[in-house]
């Protein structure tokens, strides 16, 4: 049984990839670059292609039986999944573990959960087995916040005060690895939450509890978080993080009844909290500091 992975040098599929190996199984990766892909070290089969060329994605799926789909947020994103999924169904894999996202058809504003949509949608409409994982927001997304957590003292993502069902990657990575490694997961929809509601009040507390000093949330201006996205992000991809945004305060990102439940057999243990993520990621900051600082913040703790 050989599985392909595809971004596998990303955040999460990072993740999947080392809980699929861990499983034993027999892996190949889809990567744009060679020197990208130090999985060769670990044993890990290579395959240099795109997911725009579906020549290079053909090769790649030679003489494999299960693909894990997951397409950067990119403009293309439709037709890089599309091309995967249509080549998938060409080669009869046994099945396809696609990476969507959480509520997605209540987000049809928004241009990547969009894309997801109609990928799903795909899924569904023919004949190919499919497995689909459907994360929330990302306690590890928080880990870009170190310099504003740490210098200033703020928490800038605009989760509003009902927030969303944060999730672990490792959680992600896990219940992925599971779908593609054991049998009962054909034509299944994972939602993939959190135990907690984390709103941005909450999560300033949090970070004030763990840093030991005052984190403050500035609320939910989303033209002044669309501009500050754009300084260091490319213009429609500030616009699709914003609308994004806005639909979880517009419409609410929290955990369906079951889900929790769901998620806990699958994994078989509870999800991970998100203080226990940030307790793990403020320790890890405050050994990084130079000393004397650090040795301050261990007294101050």
């Amino acid at each position: 049984m050989k599985i392909l992975v595809t971004g596998s040098t990303g955040k999460v599929g990072s993740v999947v990839l080392q809980e699929v190996v861990k499983r034993g199984a027999d892996v190949r990766v889809l990567v744009r670059k060679k020197d990208a892909a130090a999985e060769e070290s670990a044993g890990v089969e290579v395959a240099v292609g795109d997911l725009l060329d579906p020549v290079s994605v053909e090769k790649a799926m030679d003489g494999v039986d299960k693909l894990y789909l997951l397409n950067a947020v990119v403009p293309d994103e439709l037709t890089q999944g599309l091309i995967a999924y249509d080549l998938a169904k060409k080669h009869k894999l046994k099945q396809v573990v696609y990476h969507s996202v959480f509520k997605v058809e209540h987000f049809k504003d928004v241009p990547h959960f969009a894309s997801k949509l109609a990928i799903e949608n795909a899924l569904k409409e023919y004949d190919v087995p499919y497995t689909i994982i459907r994360p929330n927001y990302f306690h590890q997304n928080d880990v870009s916040l170190k310099p504003l957590l740490m210098g200033p003292g703020l928490y800038p993502m605009p989760l509003g005060p009902t927030g969303v069902s944060s999730v672990d990657i490792r959680d992600i990575a896990e219940a992925t690895a599971i779908a593609l490694t054991t049998d009962g997961h054909l034509g299944k929809t994972y939602n993939l939450n959190g135990p907690d509601v984390l709103s941005g009040p909450m999560a300033a507390s949090i970070w004030s509890k763990l840093l030991d000093k005052e984190i403050k949330y500035p609320g939910e201006n989303l033209d002044g978080f669309e501009a500050q996205m754009r300084q260091k992000a490319p213009s429609w991809s500030a616009f699709d993080i914003r609308m994004m945004f806005q639909g979880y305060l517009e419409r609410g990102f929290a955990a369906e009844e079951g889900d929790m439940a769901t998620l806990t057999t699958l994994l078989g243990h509870p999800p991970r909290p998100y203080e226990d993520f940030a307790r793990e990621t403020a320790a890890k900051w405050k050994a990084e500091l130079p000393w004397p600082l650090n040795k301050v913040a261990e007294v101050l703790k």
